[in-house]
């Protein structure tokens, strides 16, 4: 699947993730309206907005991204409609042909991380037959618990030909309460992203590069550099662009020479650019043209950073 993921990016020349993180305030008042005519004020009625809201953004923008990064916990709020409405997004990206990357922070051991695993990821045995759960490309990962909480899922990645990102060096202000403590001599961001690019040595994709990537943060681009040494092989997957503050001219680092190893994820940005200023001509009506002209303005933002760096 990563060399799936390449492949996408280098047939857009967009090294971009959309985080398809819906919240009912995001949702133009008329795909509101709709939903709640047919179902209600309920769970039900919410998670088919989000559903329509997510359609739309998609159908705008597929031609032009390699990926989506659906953030599980926006559904999970809406129960098992909400889940529901997740899992109807995952498929639909994927029949527009886009990877799908379940935001989904799992981490755990033993025959818990197994079945988050199969559940996500691989196949899970009902008698004589096997199903696919969730079913995304790959999903993100949660460290803190050592091997025992990742090895179930490169496992299923072996099997399955998916992928794993794992948390690195998160973009949220308090991530260094932990994650920059030193260990051993080195920041322990530093460490988790050498124990990366050991588990992703078993998983190394005909592109050369590696099922296991990481999370790093575009607002720690620092960082992002050293850790672009310690995981030569491992994508980035970067959030933080946009509405955090990260800029394509912070971003370059992550990135090696070919122009490859980085994905960078903007959500807000994307999704509910029509609340924008600098987008606000689509009005809510038009919202998913202004998704369009918001990935169109990114996609320029980090290529042409890319290219001065050179």
């Amino acid at each position: 699947m990563i060399d799936r993921l390449v492949e996408n990016i280098k047939k857009t020349n967009a090294p971009i993730v959309v985080g398809l993180d819906p919240m009912l305030a995001y949702v133009p008042e008329h795909i509101k309206t709709e939903a709640y005519r047919e179902y209600g004020e309920t769970l039900e009625g919410a998670a088919d907005a989000i559903w329509q809201f997510n359609k739309g953004i998609v159908d705008a923008t597929y031609d032009i991204i390699p990926a989506v990064k659906p953030q599980i916990a926006m559904y999970e709020q809406f129960g098992i409609p909400g889940l529901i409405a997740f899992k109807k997004t995952v498929d639909y990206c994927k029949e527009k042909g886009l990877v799908v990357i379940g935001d989904i922070k799992r981490g755990d051991i033993g025959s818990t991380s197994t079945a988050y695993a199969v559940g996500h990821l691989g196949k899970v045995q009902v008698g004589y037959n096997t199903y696919a759960g969730f079913d995304e490309d790959f999903v993100t990962v949660n460290p803190y618990l050592g091997t025992d909480g990742v090895k179930p899922f490169v496992d299923v990645c072996k099997e399955e030909n998916k992928g794993i990102f794992v948390l690195v060096k998160t973009s949220n202000p308090s991530s260094g309460e932990f994650q920059d403590k030193i260990v051993d001599g080195k920041p322990l961001y530093e460490l988790v992203g050498r124990m990366v690019d050991t588990w992703g040595s078993e998983v190394i994709g005909k592109s050369g590069y590696s099922a296991v990537g990481a999370v790093v943060g575009a607002t720690y681009p620092e960082m992002g550099r050293v850790l672009r040494d310690i995981m030569p092989k491992s994508y980035i997957l970067v959030p933080g662009y946009g509405a955090q503050g990260g800029k394509g001219a912070d971003l370059v680092h992550f990135f090696n020479e070919d122009g490859l190893g980085a994905i960078v994820n903007s959500s807000r940005g994307i999704i509910a650019a029509y609340k924008q200023e600098q987008y606000a001509k689509y009005g809510e009506e038009h919202f998913a043209e202004a998704s369009r002209a918001a990935v169109e303005a990114m996609i320029a933002d980090i290529g042409t950073a890319l290219e001065r760096a050179k």
